[in-house]
């Protein structure tokens, strides 16, 4: 088995994940850098989700290893341990009904053991730049799903996580909120946040992403920068090299 990249922020050799006899991730090698904003594209069923989620400490894998913000994933607590470190913004949010948003961002930097200060501090900065501060004291129960995801991402970057992984985060966003979201990322991507974004949108991970790795049926079929893909498969658009590169023929 390969071993580890000691450089990299996020690293994986032999990754797998078994389900009964269905594999969904299969000797998945990764090597994310500090820093590095890194698009992770595929259909409905890659892989991309259990990835996450092993990644994120929610989820053991069948084979292979892993380490994230310099903690390994065999180690005893070390699920604990990247919690921690590891900010996780879910497809479906996990929000309280009856916390407002500004509440519930509150409770969520409490639990990281974030000083009031600093997450007061963090939470308004971020609900300006996600256009939240209107609504940032009504229940969460009102909010639309667009909005329940912008709240969710404001409380997961309110403790200011080492690495950041992301689950179709722009999905409900209108084009205003996309827009803002994409700026967010780069600003985070230029304090040294690591940064794994699984996406379906094409375009923002073309636009936002250092590198970008390619999932089908488990494996994982290429990566590089967008320019570098485009040159790999010879085609003029980036939704041609997500095509070519997912074709199971």
């Amino acid at each position: 088995m390969t071993d580890l990249d000691d450089s990299a922020a996020i690293a994986t050799a032999g990754l797998g994940r078994r389900f009964g006899t269905k594999w969904a991730v299969q000797d998945l090698a990764l090597a994310i850098r500090p820093g590095e904003l890194y698009g992770f594209l595929g259909q409905n069923g890659a892989g991309k989700t259990t990835t996450i989620r092993m990644l994120a400490g929610l989820l053991r894998p069948t084979t292979g290893t892993l380490r994230v913000a310099g903690i390994a994933g065999d180690t005893r607590g070390s699920e604990r341990q990247r919690k921690q470190v590891v900010g996780l913004v879910p497809d479906t949010p996990p929000l309280y009904d009856y916390l407002t948003g500004r509440q519930y961002v509150a409770l969520v930097a409490s639990l990281w053991h974030v000083a009031r200060q600093d997450r007061d501090a963090r939470s308004e900065r971020l609900f300006e730049l996600l256009g939240l501060t209107d609504a940032a004291d009504e229940l969460c129960k009102g909010y639309s799903h667009g909005m329940r995801k912008k709240v969710h991402i404001a409380a997961v970057l309110a403790t200011a996580p080492q690495v950041l992984l992301l689950d179709e985060p722009t999905t409900g966003l209108d084009p205003l909120s996309t827009r803002r979201f994409k700026d967010l990322l780069l600003e985070e991507g230029q304090k040294g946040t690591t940064i794994l974004l699984s996406t379906h949108v094409l375009d923002v991970a073309a636009e936002v992403c250092d590198r970008i790795g390619i999932l089908a049926a488990g494996t994982l079929r290429c990566e590089g920068t967008p320019a570098e893909l485009q040159e790999r498969f010879g085609v003029d658009s980036f939704e041609d090299v997500f095509l070519r590169a997912t074709d199971e023929e």
